[in-house]
């Protein structure tokens, strides 16, 4: 037997109830009752848990935009492509924020096209909408939105590398993390690891800012900048004619003499269970080689018949590193 389709008022329908509760999950009203009521609707169908996703890209997107202007009227517009379905929803949760005194466009507060990507089984090469080129190393996940007076990326987590289109009056913003990199038109790479950002530019220039700090830092290129949760400013220093870091590129993991404290960043973005240390002794253990990207899973159990560890495994299920005790020598 086959599902019955839903009509196009009831797919509507859907799309409003994902709004709404978008809009009173954010709220700091929300009762333990209405979070209850969400759950139940939240699982009482598999198109409400996506449609709510799809709600929270769009709260994730508005979230990055001024909030210094008094609440617009909302005014639905077409969308194009994959904002068709998500008009009222984004009207809607954008209502709620004290955003442009204008709608739409023309303000700058609504994206004429949203574009979400991911590469979740391999390597992934896009081209966005204003021609821009983007390489998606393996566990990337970022969004586009196209404003009038930006472009804007949000790098959920993952790794990118951009050639990004000229247009100094219409700059690329990459947000990642607690900062963002603004540019008009270069070559450069993006890693984002829970908390952990690195920049690295190859070609043009970019100003690196945080969210919480005001004024930007500048790269040119052959330099990198490191920065991360509660950073005020990003460490910036010059990338080593033998650094590795773009090696993903080819579907490379190269580990070069790195303590493990350093390297397991590295290896837990390819991974579903991340890695963690005993101790900061186990941390001080190096390693290195070179590992296909697709198959660092089968790294981790290896690693004790390389390294004087033992696995062990918490409460999570992660699985730990412990350093093995060195003997002390009789005497």
């Amino acid at each position: 037997m086959t599902e019955k389709s839903l009509s196009e008022a009831e797919y509507d329908a859907i799309t409003d109830a994902a709004a709404h509760w978008c809009m009173r999950l954010h709220a700091g009203d929300c009762t333990t009752g209405e979070r209850q009521a969400f759950a139940q609707w939240h699982d009482s169908h598999p198109l409400h848990a996506f449609e709510y996703a799809a709600m929270l890209e769009i709260w994730d997107v508005a979230d990055h935009l001024p909030r210094n202007e008094p609440t617009p009227v909302v005014v639905p517009f077409k969308p194009r492509s994959r904002l068709r379905t998500y008009a009222v929803a984004a009207a809607i949760c954008l209502a709620v924020l004290p955003l442009a005194a204008f709608t739409g466009w023309e303000a700058g507060w609504l994206p004429s096209s949203y574009e979400r990507y991911d590469a979740a089984t391999g390597l992934r090469q896009i081209t966005l909408g204003d021609g821009s080129q983007v390489e998606l190393n393996l566990g990337t996940e970022l969004v586009y939105s196209n404003y009038k007076d930006q472009r804007r990326i949000t790098l959920k987590k993952g790794e990118a590398f951009f050639k990004v289109s000229h247009d100094s009056a219409h700059p690329f913003i990459v947000h990642a993390g607690e900062g963002q990199v603004r540019v008009t038109g270069t070559q450069f790479n993006v890693w984002k690891y829970e908390d952990q950002v690195r920049v690295m530019l190859l070609e043009g220039s970019v100003q690196i800012s945080s969210d919480k700090v005001h004024g930007s830092v500048p790269l040119t290129p052959g330099m990198q900048a490191n920065y991360q949760q509660g950073d005020a400013t990003p460490r910036v220093r010059a990338i080593t004619p033998n650094d590795t870091a773009l090696a993903w590129r080819q579907g490379k993991l190269i580990l070069d003499n790195l303590a493990l404290a350093d390297a397991l960043p590295l290896i837990n973005r390819y991974l579903s269970k991340p890695v963690m240390l005993a101790d900061a002794n186990t941390g001080t253990i190096r390693i290195g080689g070179i590992y296909n990207i697709n198959e660092v899973n089968n790294l981790v159990p290896s690693l004790p018949k390389v390294l004087p560890v033992y696995l062990t495994q918490n409460q999570d299920g992660n699985p730990v590193l412990n350093a093995i005790p060195r003997k002390t020598p009789k005497g």
